[in-house]
């Protein structure tokens, strides 16, 4: 008759103590869960539009596929909703917030309300960043080279209001180009900018580029607007062959300081619709976000539902160049000074 001696009993339980925990299934942490997004703007608006497009395939890629929803708080150009998530967010790995770029310029400008520390949110990425720009005026005010936009001290440049992206981008064109004494002209919509450059109530503005070519198609072919120069957001894309021979506008700039003025802006826009975690969110949730944020931009689908939602093509960006990019943010007193100079009503500041 067979019979186990003493030592073969040990090892034969000594193999079943010290099986692994991690050998037995176990369901994914989010299995079962409630994602909350925090927007921070109000229902409707492009960026909750773009929010929306990508939440399926955000969902589609977290393992164990939680229910996402979206709660709205608008305010404060964003940053009643970036102080929540900063400060009153459990870092559970269940509250993400879907912000505007406005949370990384507030912060390095040093805004007043911002009460978050930009390097202690976790960045995980965005669906869509910021345009790239081109400075454009009518052909009826006779500026046929940069030369001649230079040599005029009457320049009419329009935007919408003080502090507006499309105010802050056409001060930053002429402070570089070198405009003379331009007049910054305020209080118009984005579709009254156009109306009043083409009745020739304003001579300039700065356009998102790509949008200006569907918008101006019919003007381009007739010859009633040119374009001077572009800012590239993303440096180095392949360009519209429009604007193939344009000057950038880093290119303008005589010194280190104005490049980092360039790069500043150029971060700013580039964190594009952010998404974001608080501060003492587990490395191994915000890992998991990361991942499936990579799979979801990656996503074929997205594409689709996202141009169909949203009217345009996604140009995402994933963590590691958001969070590369807020990283290299020049935060110099010199250059934060200098933008907010460029960002408020006042003549521009002298080279």
């Amino acid at each position: 008759m067979f019979r186990l001696l003493p030592n073969a009993i040990f090892c034969c339980s000594s193999i079943v103590f010290f099986v692994p925990a991690h050998a037995f299934s176990q369901a994914p942490f989010y299995e079962g869960k409630t994602i909350t997004i925090i927007r921070s703007s109000a229902p409707g608006s492009v960026g909750d539009m773009r929010t929306r497009a990508l939440i399926p395939f955000l969902r589609k890629h977290i393992p164990g596929n939680p229910t996402v929803v979206i709660q709205y708080m608008a305010g404060g150009g964003g940053r009643k909703a970036a102080n929540y998530i900063y400060g009153s967010v459990r870092p559970d790995g269940l509250t993400i917030g879907s912000m505007s770029s406005s949370v990384v310029a507030n912060a390095i400008l040093g805004e007043t309300g911002v009460e978050y520390d930009i390097d202690k949110l976790i960045f995980i990425g965005a669906p869509m960043i910021g345009s790239s720009w081109v400075f454009v005026t009518r052909s009826g005010a006779g500026f046929a080279s940069l030369e001649e936009l230079r040599s005029r001290s009457d320049v009419r440049v329009g935007s919408q209001t003080v502090g507006h992206v499309t105010h802050i981008v056409a001060r930053l064109f002429a402070y570089l180009m070198g405009l003379k004494d331009s007049r910054f002209v305020t209080g118009y919509s984005g579709p009254e900018l156009d109306l009043a450059m083409i009745r020739g109530e304003l001579d300039a503005r700065a356009n998102n580029a790509e949008p200006a070519i569907k918008r101006y198609r019919d003007w381009i072919s007739k010859g009633l607007v040119k374009f001077h120069a572009l800012f590239e957001i993303r440096k180095g894309e392949a360009r519209h062959p429009l604007f193939a021979q344009l000057p950038e506008l880093e290119s303008f700039a005589e010194s280190a300081n104005e490049r980092k003025l360039v790069a500043m802006y150029r971060a700013f826009s580039l964190v594009g619709t952010a998404f974001v975690l608080p501060p003492g969110t587990s490395m191994e949730r915000a890992q998991i976000l990361n991942d499936a944020m990579r799979k979801a931009l990656r996503d074929a689908d997205f594409y689709k539902e996202y141009e169909k939602l949203v009217g345009e093509e996604p140009v995402p960006l994933m963590p590691e160049e958001q969070k590369k990019a807020i990283k290299e943010i020049p935060r110099e007193t010199v250059i934060v000074n200098l933008m907010k100079r460029l960002a408020g009503p006042g003549p521009l500041p002298p080279r």
